[in-house]
């Protein structure tokens, strides 16, 4: 085991480090206060290979390994987590899913842009009825000979907005269950598929979240991703890699807050010294650093394990656990070592304690990692 990492993947690191320094940190609470986030911004991402991580170059991508990916996310997240679930989605679940299942031509039309960040992706799965159970879809997509008919309603999708291309899971043989699901490749401004108002969300307010409404939208059957039913199997082979993409970003929310907290503790001053100096303090510090080492170290397990081409449905389950759950306690801690001042926006703690939030929630809540990792233990 080397814990270290190579010289190749500090300079990732510390190059993804200074872009959320200087160009995500100067305006991220506007950002937040407002509900929106600067294309430019999006447009740097994609000049920085921030968006096609780990595609092939020949496909635009950067050709890097998933360790370079979770280094960046960590680092886009400890300052803005609305800018790396940008970066995740487009990553983890639109750029895998065509690269790893998608024919040449769907790679060159649509991967190619997406990757430079010339375009950006979105990945529809969820509905008002088929959240965490997948296999209830209710959006259909009726076999026209050549093409589909696509109606439904998808909701809480990232990039509902802004994205160019839409990644639909949509079910075509209901008596088939989840062998009769499949997964389309949408286009904006094919006619009938709207976009709804932009939800008004707890947290992550910068991104970009919307309901999408298809209403006889015809897709063309060269369209569709994969062999006829292989939907299900699609989305959950790509929400596994995805899962590694939240992790990180919960580690790196957790990470950021807990950089706050210790600064702050050794310039705030109570009782005639630093706050650092309390032991009450102090030990919270000893068990951020703690908790969040355990759940690095969990989170690169996982992408390990995919770079080595394992099997990383279990690792990526514990690593989003894991993370997630320790994002959402220690950014409330970090709040509380703040005090009053961990209240107020300019402090930024209270930002990231509300982007903690969904990571215990999208590409599967903590109970469904519950539910891969305990059957995945008794299989074995």
């Amino acid at each position: 085991m080397d814990f270290k990492l190579s010289e190749e993947h500090i300079m990732i690191r510390d190059a993804a480090r200074e872009f959320a320094q200087t160009e995500l940190l100067p305006g991220v609470v506007e950002r937040d206060n407002k509900q929106e986030f600067p294309d430019t911004l999006v447009k740097k991402m994609g000049e920085l290979g921030f968006m096609g991580v780990m595609v092939d170059p020949k496909y635009g991508g950067s050709g890097m390994d998933t360790i370079s990916y979770v280094l960046i996310m960590e680092e886009l997240s400890k300052i803005d987590a609305s800018a790396s679930v940008m970066v995740s989605v487009n990553n983890s679940l639109v750029c895998y899913g065509l690269e790893t299942y998608g024919t040449e031509a769907q790679k060159e039309k649509y991967l190619t842009p997406l990757a430079a960040g010339e375009k950006l992706g979105a990945f529809c799965l969820s509905e008002p009825e088929a959240g965490s159970d997948a296999t209830s879809q209710r959006t259909t997509a009726i076999d026209k000979g050549d093409h589909y008919v696509l109606n439904g309603t998808k909701n809480w999708i990232t990039n509902g907005g802004r994205a160019d291309i839409y990644l639909v899971i949509a079910q075509t043989d209901k008596d088939k269950g989840s062998h009769g699901i499949n997964a389309f490749i949408v286009e904006k401004g094919m006619k009938g598929f709207d976009i709804g108002p932009k939800e008004d969300k707890l947290g992550i307010r910068g991104s970009d979240t919307h309901t999408l409404q298809f209403n006889d939208v015809k897709v063309p059957k060269e369209n569709r991703i994969g062999a006829n039913g292989s939907g299900f199997r699609f989305a959950m082979k790509t929400l596994s890699g995805g899962r590694i993409g939240i992790a990180a970003q919960a580690l790196g929310i957790a990470q950021g807050a807990y950089e706050l907290a210790l600064k702050y503790s050794k310039e705030r001053k109570a009782f005639g010294t630093e706050i650092s100096n309390h032991q009450a303090i102090a030990f919270k510090l000893a068990d951020m650093y703690t908790e969040i080492e355990a759940a690095r170290l969990l989170v690169m397990k996982a992408a390990t394990d995919k770079d080595a081409g394992a099997n990383y449905d279990r690792s990526s389950a514990m690593a989003k656990l894991y993370a997630s759950e320790v994002a959402m306690k220690h950014t409330v801690e970090a709040v509380q070592i703040h005090g009053g001042n961990g209240f107020v926006k300019e402090y930024h703690v209270e930002r990231l304690m509300r982007d903690a939030k969904i990571t215990q929630i999208y590409e599967g809540t903590s109970e469904i990692q519950k539910i891969v990792i305990s059957r995945s233990i008794l299989r074995d």
